[in-house]
């Protein structure tokens, strides 16, 4: 199955988000609770149009702002983040806040950079 784009954006209490391609949308007070309540608001919707399609959070393709990503998760320290994509650690900061907008370029930077920690993180185990 192909994954279904959701778009999320930044609101006054929280997060918004909402499918491009169905009437599916819904809001979150962090990323946890916006990509729990998102699948629920697209099992809803295909169960309304008896399409019979079970969605779980794989299914969905989150995309944001780059200043989003940092303020859904506060975790991703940003000099850190710059650091590790060789990118000057003020330039991260004010993407980060929108002082500036990064390129397309620097965008794929950034993600591939927090998607190669997401990639090392998911192989990590703990010694019990």
């Amino acid at each position: 199955m192909k994954k279904i784009v959701v778009k999320v954006e930044r609101t006054e209490t929280g997060f918004s988000a909402y499918a491009e391609k169905y009437a599916a949308f819904t809001t979150g007070k962090n990323s946890s609770e916006l990509i729990a309540n998102m699948a629920e608001s697209l099992n809803l919707y295909f169960e309304e149009e008896g399409k019979g399609k079970v969605i779980t959070p794989n299914d969905i393709a989150f995309e944001m702002e780059v200043t989003t990503i940092f303020e859904i998760f506060p975790v991703i320290n940003v000099r850190a983040l710059a650091g590790r994509i060789g990118m000057n650690h003020t330039l991260l900061s004010q993407y980060a806040t929108g002082k500036k907008k990064a390129s397309p370029k620097q965008t794929e930077k950034i993600l591939d950079g927090i998607h190669e920690i997401g990639r090392e993180l998911s192989e990590l185990n703990l010694i019990r």
